[in-house]
Parts: C-alpha cells; structure tokens; sequence
C-alpha cells in the first residue's frame, strides 16, 4: 500500500541533519508539504529543503529555538503562513544530550538544557500546533524518546534519560487528552542509530563496537529506519494506534 500524505503539512524539528533530516525527506516524498526546522545548521537545512525540491516536493526551513515559548509559537504561525493552512503532522524531533556529566558534577544550567531542549520544545512545539490540528479535525503528532528513557542511559546521560521518558509519558497524557478531536499522538524510541551527530559527539568508537555486538539484528539502525516508523504513525495505516511508543533498536532492548 503506498503512503499518500498529499495535503497534510508536516513540521519536524531538528531536521537539518541526522533523524530529523530522514523523516522530513520521507514524509516529503509520501506527498506532504514539510517545513524543516533548525537553529544554528542553515546551510545544512537549505540543502534538505532544495533535495526535496529537486524531486518535485514542497519545502520550507524556519529558524526557531524551540526551547523558547515563543519562538516555538511564532514558528507555529510562520509555518502556517507560508503554506496556507494548519501544520496536521508534528514531529518533536528536536533533542539533545548536550554534554555528558555525573550527577555529583550536575549544574543548574546543563539539567535546565537538558530538559528544555528534550521536554519543553515537546510541551510547547505541540501547544502551539493544536489548535489547527483540531480546527482540521485531524492530527499526528509524534514525540521522540530514546531507549534511555527505559534503561538509564549511558555514562552521565541520567538527566537526558529523564528528560526522555518524561516525553514517553507525556505522550500518553497528550493523547488521551485529545483522542476525541481525532488527534493521534504516539511516540517513537530509537536505540543505537548510526549517521547521526549524537553517536559522532558522544559515543567512542570502542563504545560503538561493543553496542552493535550486544543488538540481537547485529547492526546500528539508520535514520531510515526511524523515519519509515514516523511515515508508519502519521499515515492511516496507524488509525487505531494512539498514545503508543514503538521501540526502533535491533532487539537490544525488548518490552
């Protein structure tokens, strides 16, 4: 069955790279218009935006830190702008470990980053986007935890793993919160995902090693791979899904 996402308008933030960057290509070429979000990587996002061009899609990037109120809603109200109606899909994909540190070393200014970037750029991106979705009677909204979320997470990351399963539960909330305006909001919970900045910046190569050896399907996951479980939520093939986190890591961890 092919995916048809002709008229929806999709925002993913965090996509000029990694993840986010797949999940805008994907949902583009399924047929939605797609404004991918960035903060500092404006080259990188205007070289998304004219490969979806390329193969006949629409595309817009928009500089917002979502971490802030409103930057997220006047991304919200750009976006709307530019293609002429509701943003119907909203994928939080903005995130960030940001450094790794013990909790005895823990700061105010990192716990305040951490749970900003991960938990609050979730709370308010999908604030900002629900009153279109409801005045549309429709919405896919689809929040990204982490394997952390359930296992701690690495050395240091314990502040990123709560920020992670506080958007799990989140999810949850939300979608029983707006189940009856035909609103769906489910969550995806990627493991070990290669050809991302966050393995480059965080993860040593004997880490990395060690990592794949333990996954059951024997290899790192893709950004693809996380992207076709988004285009899976947001198309109606998930029509009686909601409220739900699938996990996307190889087997390394099992619900």
């Amino acid at each position: 069955m092919h995916i048809n996402l002709s008229g929806s308008i999709a925002l993913v933030t965090g996509s000029s790279g990694g993840i986010g960057r797949a999940v805008a290509l994907m949902l583009a070429r399924s047929g939605a218009k797609v404004a991918l979000n960035y903060l500092n990587s404006k080259e990188a996002a205007e070289e998304a935006v004219a490969e979806i061009r390329g193969f006949g899609g629409e595309a817009h990037a928009f500089r917002a830190d979502v971490t802030h109120v409103e930057q997220a809603e006047a991304l919200v109200s750009e976006v709307e702008k530019a293609f002429g109606g509701p943003v119907t899909i909203l994928v939080n994909n903005a995130g960030h470990l940001v450094q790794r540190l013990s909790n005895a070393e823990m700061t105010e200014e990192l716990y305040n980053k951490v749970m900003d970037v991960n938990m609050k750029s979730t709370v308010f991106v999908s604030k900002a986007v629900i009153q279109g979705m409801k005045a549309a009677g429709t919405g896919r909204i689809i929040n990204m935890t982490s394997v952390a979320a359930h296992n701690g997470g690495g050395p240091g990351a314990s502040i990123y793993a709560a920020s992670k399963a506080a958007v799990l539960n989140y999810t949850k909330g939300l979608a029983k919160e707006l189940a009856s305006s035909g609103i769906h909001v489910n969550a995806v919970s990627p493991g070990f995902i290669g050809q991302t900045a966050f393995h480059a910046t965080f993860t040593p190569d004997d880490a990395r090693k060690a990592t794949i050896q333990g996954i059951p399907l024997g290899r790192e996951g893709t950004p693809d791979d996380v992207a076709g479980t988004v285009l899976f939520l947001v198309s109606e093939l998930s029509s009686y899904i909601t409220g739900e986190t699938i996990e996307i890591n190889g087997g390394m961890f099992m619900r």
